[in-house]
């Protein structure tokens, strides 16, 4: 009998720390859209395994020499052409509270295309205060749909000219869309919406210029 009352209250201390954990996890994910994010920068930014700068001032992708850049014509006849970069976002934390989640699902649109979409599974912690916090994301896709569509080859192409134009007003308005996903066990709790905000893209953010 005392060994199942011993059972009992071990069960008891881990559902109170279970809760515990889950009530931290839901103030400190709900303190993360409190929190102001803006894009700081960008690097690596690549298509097809070509550095973009490459394509300095490219107006139309019929003025890309498919033979001085062959892993992008290969790319084109296979339908993968892959695009990657890293965009480092700051975050400043206006409450009290720690800001932060395990993993968050994150959408990038230019103009009204969707060009990156996926999860971003490492912890992203916000202290409260004055300071602010950078936050890296490596995003990739295949860019093979965007290059074969009219208008999202406009979008595409009016962000390959803003990332390496030496022209102060060429700029392409980025729209990203942040959701922190909480895990309990088997569980996940998707936070209500997305933290959006919309930013211009200009070649001063390229941080490997």
């Amino acid at each position: 009998m005392r060994k199942f009352f011993w059972m009992l209250g071990g069960i008891g201390v881990l559902f109170a720390l279970t809760q515990c954990s889950m009530s931290k996890s839901v103030r400190e994910a709900r303190a993360l859209g409190d929190c102001k994010f803006r894009l700081a920068g960008a690097d690596s930014v690549y298509l097809a395994g070509i550095d973009v700068k490459e394509f300095k001032e490219i107006k139309d992708f019929k003025d890309i020499d498919l033979l001085r850049y062959p892993a992008l014509g290969v790319g084109l006849m296979r339908k993968s052409v892959p695009l990657d970069l890293r965009i480092t976002l700051e975050a400043s934390n206006p409450t009290r509270q720690i800001a932060g989640v395990e993993q968050v699902e994150y959408k990038v649109l230019l103009g009204n295309s969707e060009i990156f979409s996926g999860f971003h599974n490492q912890r992203i912690e916000v202290l409260p205060g004055t300071g602010t916090t950078l936050i890296p994301i490596q995003l990739s896709t295949n860019a093979y749909g965007l290059v074969m569509d009219n208008q999202t080859r406009n979008d595409f192409l009016k962000l390959l000219e803003a990332l390496t134009s030496t022209k102060e007003q060429k700029a392409a308005r980025m729209l990203i869309k942040l959701k922190p996903t909480l895990a309990f066990g088997s569980k996940q709790v998707n936070y209500p919406g997305y933290i959006t905000f919309e930013q211009n893209i200009t070649a001063d953010m390229l941080l490997s210029r």
